[in-house]
């Protein structure tokens, strides 16, 4: 059974729409800059949405919705599956008691805890989904870091595709400028101090970005029935783990490999007849030099690459969600997404520097998170 794809709301730094997003990527521009959002903590290049740190409710409510209004549809969808995940969640409403908890070192301390604490709990974003489409049907909250976003998508399509539903909405979204993530991120050792610069000679490490997309998927069936717009088809999906790691990817890129030709397989579809790559791109030293030998391993010399994280900033769980959106405005206006930040690329591939206009037909979106987590989506025109 095909599914497709006919509403997307994406929220990011780059710009409060698809559209104005994908314009700034397209020209080049990097929503990145030096901020320093937490007294404690140093300044530190950052992709926000707004000027203080985002809260997740509000980034969640608002990219669902312009994700129905885009699909035409109207709640209640009682028969809309949900899959919406997040890797961080509610972590920075939790920081935020922790503060106060040790401001007022004196009982009692149950009075700072708010009424609504529940809607904190990691899998809310999916529950609030659910809520606001008034849907009875499958939720999923998935929460596999970096993979969070693809991984939603993927459990969208299997739920279509073994009929429990024909439309689901789907995606991930993320708020991770928190003092305790950026403080971990910084121990690691994988924080950039300047910028982000993929697969660049002078690659520091990653930049946080906040962000979010979301996607509503159907069946071919009903999305013609209805004659909806439709942006594009999810082809098929790989996800592998590494068993290896906490914090680093296996560098013989074996599981990761293995994700991706899951994806190829299961779509009928050859290294070859991939068009573009919209890779993981971290801009950190490990993570870029063992995709980009995963590249070279796998695809002809001359495949189309990028990674737009550049643009954006890492939204984590919800990069591999942007990925795709890009993906799939890529077959819809004929432009590939440049590599923002890359000068002086370190690995022989097509790197895709400035936009280029061309028509792909089939592409691949990587997502590669900590702890080994690889996920791969194919997606057709």
């Amino acid at each position: 059974m095909e599914v497709v794809v006919t509403g997307i709301g994406l929220l990011c730094a780059l710009g409060e729409s698809l559209w104005t997003s994908w314009s700034r990527l397209i020209a080049g521009e990097s929503a990145i800059a030096l901020h320093h959002p937490f007294p404690e903590l140093p300044p530190t290049p950052l992709a926000p949405i707004a000027v203080s740190p985002t809260p997740l409710a509000p980034l969640t409510e608002t990219t669902i919705a312009t994700a129905l209004k885009d699909a035409n549809l109207v709640p209640p969808l009682p028969d809309c599956a949900v899959a919406i995940g997040s890797s961080r969640s509610h972590q920075g409403r939790w920081e935020q008691l922790a503060r106060q908890f040790y401001r007022h070192p004196n009982p009692p301390r149950e009075s700072l805890i708010p009424d609504n604490w529940l809607d904190t709990l990691p899998h809310m974003p999916a529950i609030a989904t659910a809520r606001s489409l008034g849907s009875t049907g499958p939720v999923f909250a998935p929460m596999a870091a970096c993979a969070t976003g693809i991984w939603a998508i993927a459990q969208g399509v299997q739920l279509i595709q073994s009929g429990h539903c024909q439309r689901a909405i789907v995606g991930a979204v993320e708020a991770p400028i928190t003092p305790l993530t950026l403080a971990g991120f910084a121990k690691m050792g994988a924080l950039a101090k300047t910028g982000c610069y993929p697969f660049d000679r002078d690659r520091q490490g990653l930049v946080l970005g906040e962000g979010a997309a979301a996607f509503v998927l159907e069946s071919a069936e009903l999305a013609h029935q209805r004659g909806a717009k439709i942006y594009g088809k999810i082809l098929s999906f790989g996800l592998t783990n590494d068993a290896c790691y906490g914090n680093a990817p296996d560098q013989s890129g074996t599981a990761a490999i293995a994700a991706i030709l899951q994806s190829l397989t299961r779509a009928h579809l050859s290294p070859s007849d991939i068009d573009y790559i919209h890779a993981h791109g971290t801009s950190t030293q490990l993570n870029d030099c063992t995709e980009a030998r995963i590249i070279q391993h796998l695809f002809p010399p001359g495949v189309p690459v990028s990674s737009t994280k550049g643009a954006t900033g890492h939204a984590l769980g919800a990069s591999g969600a942007l990925g795709t959106a890009f993906c799939l405005m890529a077959f819809h206006q004929g432009h590939l997404p440049p590599c923002v930040g890359l000068q002086n690329p370190a690995f022989d591939l097509d790197f895709v520097t400035t936009s280029r206009r061309t028509n792909p037909e089939r592409v691949l979106c990587f997502s590669f998170g900590f702890g080994g987590q690889n996920a791969v989506l194919a997606l057709g025109k």
